[in-house]
């Protein structure tokens, strides 16, 4: 007999999106949520189950102990920066339902298992390592803990014991389609992302990611770095699902990693969307060749989230970024060439930073001019290469530790160098953003495609409003 499963992204910061199927644990600049891809997965495995994500939908605490009545097992996604918030509400269940089997999943778990389950107190059953669907199916079907591979839990006699790492997922198609959970359980309509058309719907066609990057926290902690893929066909199949069950639907967003690691699968599954005329987006290395951005966008292809992280080549070299800056500045001509919108992250602080490294990042982002960008602050989150770099060469600090985000989810600057301080980089992410957007070739950029609809006009004043909220709320 399955026990009837709660999954839940419990209620936090307003705004936080920190344990869904995004790499970027704070509050963002405007109001966006990305689907909770990691519960809806092994929800879609366990029959009976209900997945509830309470940021988005705006469901509150108490809300959220009403909904969880009758339920045997919880699953909670945690993060670094809502670990407190959300073992309280681990307490709070088991206060209400002493008999409720409680669960922690995310990526600080993942590589703090131990000091996770000491920290989360009596509230707090099992948490989960590695990739957790499998683990989560055993549990629900009624297996001893003893039993599962991939958790560390607490026995009767109050001792921590960690269990045999779980074996990482070989054939991806053998995982159920997440949007079918999506259908059953969420309200689509309340996921935005600034640069996708609303609304939208992101999904993984695979896991893990080749690249090496020191900072990246899933494919060092849960991922692996091994790209290992579903079929084209079996991608294809969940877009006609997409299509027939949510026409609102107005683009889709694959959320792999680096969607263009593989590049012939990446153009397979092109030509498929291609047939179906579908709208889409993807993550992508600044790597792309030519040939390939021309077969994707071709395709339906529309925009593509690229990390840039730097302008100045040592950084990147020191955070094995894999890439030339003049290779990023080819490709992102040609995406310009093909149409293709670009959407570029940037992280300010990482190693090797100076006042004069970020001011060449600031200029080579209005050099290479992608859409829309998103800036952010170095994050040495436990379990990364960088974190492990940043203890050893004290650039972070056992408080600073503690401080990812402000009391309102505003992600600040927790690493500080001997020539570069905390506040140095804390204010340099508005100064990109200033510095970027208020020019007046971006100002007419933005203005124009306002003019072509009514409803982006409406959609960017209000992001406006919201990303003006945003830079007051980081001298709160």
């Amino acid at each position: 007999m399955t026990m009837k499963t709660l999954f839940l992204q419990a209620p936090s910061f307003e705004g936080f999106d920190g344990g869904a199927g995004s790499r970027y644990q704070a509050k963002r600049e405007i109001r966006s949520f990305w689907f909770p891809t990691w519960l809806a997965q092994p929800a879609a495995m366990i029959p009976g189950s209900r997945l509830l994500d309470a940021p988005p939908a705006d469901v509150s605490v108490e809300e959220t102990l009403e909904v969880a009545a009758g339920y045997e097992l919880c699953i909670i996604h945690t993060s670094t920066p809502s670990f407190a918030s959300d073992v309280r509400m681990a307490e709070l269940l088991k206060e209400h339902y002493p008999k409720m089997m409680i669960g922690l999943v995310g990526a600080k778990v993942a590589v703090e298992p131990d000091e996770s389950l000491r920290d989360a107190g009596l509230a707090v059953d099992f948490v989960a390592r590695e990739e957790f669907d499998f683990t989560l199916k055993e549990i629900a079907e009624g297996r001893p803990l003893s039993e599962v591979d991939g958790i560390n839990y607490r026995a009767e006699d109050g001792q921590l014991i960690h269990n045999p790492d779980r074996a990482m997922i070989e054939d991806m198609d053998s995982l159920p389609f997440v949007s079918e959970v999506y259908k059953r359980d969420l309200h689509i309509e309340d996921y935005f992302i600034g640069y996708l058309k609303h609304p939208y719907i992101s999904f993984y066609t695979g896991r893990g990611c080749r690249s090496q990057c020191t900072f990246c926290l899933w494919p060092q902690t849960v991922g692996g770095h091994r790209y290992r893929t579903r079929s084209a066909a079996n991608v294809i199949e969940e877009v006609r699902y997409i299509q027939k069950n949510f026409p609102q639907v107005k683009e889709i967003f694959f959320d792999d990693d680096t969607f263009t690691d593989d590049r012939p699968r990446a153009e397979e599954i092109a030509r498929g969307l291609g047939k179906l005329g579908v709208t889409w987006s993807c993550n992508a290395k600044a790597n792309v060749p030519y040939e390939t951005l021309k077969v994707l966008r071709e395709n339906g292809l529309r925009l593509l989230l690229v990390g840039y992280e730097s302008g100045d080549q040592q950084i990147l070299n020191n955070i094995k970024k894999g890439i030339k800056v003049e290779s990023a500045r080819k490709f992102t001509a040609d995406c310009h060439k093909l149409g293709i919108v670009i959407h570029g992250t940037f992280i300010l602080g990482l190693p090797g930073e100076t006042k004069e490294t970020i001011q060449k990042t600031i200029e080579f982002a209005k050099e290479i001019n992608p859409h829309t960008i998103q800036v952010s602050l170095a994050a040495p989150y436990p379990g990364t290469f960088l974190y492990n770099q940043a203890k050893e060469q004290g650039w972070l600090t056992e408080e600073d530790e503690a401080h990812m985000v402000n009391d309102r989810g505003v992600q600040i600057s927790p690493m500080s160098y001997p020539h570069l301080n905390h506040t140095e980089i804390f204010d340099s992410v508005e100064t990109m953003y200033k510095r970027f957007y208020f020019r007046a070739g971006k100002i007419a950029e933005i203005t124009g495609e306002m003019l072509k609809s009514t409803q982006m006009m409406k959609r960017r004043l209000r992001e406006g409003v919201e990303f003006v909220r945003f830079l007051r709320q980081r001298h709160g």
